[in-house]
């Protein structure tokens, strides 16, 4: 990405105003970010001055019994951690730490970015995203307008939620200034269930039986061989592991356990991880630590958990990659042990339509690489709603121009 000498650093929502409305007037586009921990994410930002959130941080307002908590964009999400902790509430839907996977300090993402790229870590299948959780924002469109979208209440049925529509969209329609998230009671305790020696087809199967449960699974996850020794809980076994979270009031967790044993585990290979190595080992995979500090071609594989091990299956004759599966096989990380020309993308993406379908993100590539489209193509009419959505919000493109194209 390019760097500039004298970034723009607002401390409060009248500043971020003022610097949108002046890059508006004078045509200079901006890139927008908060402490850049996915600064790498898409194709590099073609801005001529940076707008640097990091300063635009602190809590407005937490209510732990209204489970309502509003800060400024900026703010760390390891600070919001922290105060969600002391309070034994979290946000759930397990937002993951991008930096690691491009050699930045741990702990480096904030609030704002989190919903701006919509993220969810392995709870996804029982919480959703940071997009089922916001409540509102306040922002700034690329039209240098100041709007407020939803509120502090936990039902919002006031017409279409813009804030929802702020997820996924990486800063490219508007400058979010303050966001309101709903946050809720943090489990007891953590236990893991994980069953050894399963191929990737069986696993992705007792994950999909343990879903269909009554277990509340809300983390379901397969390792491949060569991969589950990369994690510390793991390193002694020397077998493919598939692992099913159950989290909760430990009496509740311990039931639940058994239950789930008699279910997948029979006449398998199984052991159980409990409380702190079991929140360690899944803070692990949420943060995709095998693939962290590392500069091949990383991708992110979206598509339906019982096609998973086809799209894998068809591309393990043409590439080299390590992999595993999140989401119950929803989600699959692939990172290649090569980088083609185009890092894997025509492979990968024909791969994906030739077996049912999905989306694939490059997360990372080793250079810049703008020849690549990192985010998968959209359908004709998605695009079509896509451009309309930047026309109404930023119809100059000032806002992280060309990191989505």
């Amino acid at each position: 990405m390019l760097g500039f000498a004298n970034p723009l650093t607002p401390r409060d929502a009248k500043d971020v105003l003022s610097a949108v409305r002046d890059a508006v007037d004078t045509r200079r586009p901006l890139e927008v970010f908060g402490h850049g921990t996915k600064r790498r994410v898409g194709r590099a930002v073609a801005a001529r001055q940076m707008l640097d959130l990091s300063k635009l941080a602190g809590v407005i307002f937490y209510d732990p019994e209204e489970i309502v908590l509003s800060v400024h964009a900026g703010t760390p999400l390891a600070e919001i951690d922290a105060l969600l902790g002391a309070k034994n509430q979290e946000l759930a839907f397990e937002p993951m730490d991008y930096g690691p996977l491009f050699g930045a300090p741990r702990d480096g993402g904030t609030i704002g970015g989190a919903l701006a790229a919509n993220i969810a870590g392995p709870r996804r299948i029982k919480s959703g995203a940071a997009r089922d959780h916001v409540l509102g924002v306040n922002a700034v469109s690329g039209r240098g307008e100041a709007f407020k979208s939803g509120g502090r209440v936990v039902k919002n049925v006031t017409g279409y939620d813009l804030s929802k529509g702020m997820a996924g969209s990486w800063g490219t329609l508007a400058v979010l200034t303050d966001v309101t998230f709903k946050v809720l009671p943090r489990a007891e305790t953590s236990s893991t269930f994980a069953i050894f020696g399963l191929d990737d087809r069986a696993a992705i199967d007792v994950l999909c039986r343990a879903m269909g449960s009554s277990a509340e699974v809300s983390g379901a996850v397969h390792l491949p061989a060569r991969l589950a020794p990369s994690f510390t809980q793991l390193s002694s076994y020397g077998f493919a592991c598939t692992l099913l979270r159950l989290e909760g009031f430990r009496p509740s967790v311990l039931y639940r356990a058994q239950r789930l044993a008699e279910l997948v585990g029979k006449g398998r290979e199984s052991i159980r991880i409990d409380d702190t190595d079991s929140a360690d080992l899944w803070r692990a995979i949420r943060d995709v630590e095998p693939f962290a500090d590392r500069e091949d071609p990383l991708w992110r594989i979206s598509c339906a958990p019982s096609r998973a091990p086809d799209i894998v299956r068809a591309l393990s004759s043409t590439l080299r990659f390590r992999h595993y599966y999140d989401w119950s096989g929803g989600l699959v990380w692939l990172e290649l042990g090569e980088t083609p020309q185009d890092c894997g993308a025509s492979k990968i993406r024909k791969a994906i339509r030739e077996n049912g379908g999905g989306h694939a993100t490059l997360i990372r590539a080793p250079e810049p690489a703008p020849e690549i489209a990192h985010f998968h193509p959209q359908s004709d009419a998605l695009a079509a709603l896509s451009s309309r959505l930047k026309q109404s919000f930023d119809p100059l493109g000032i806002l992280n121009p060309g990191r989505m194209g």
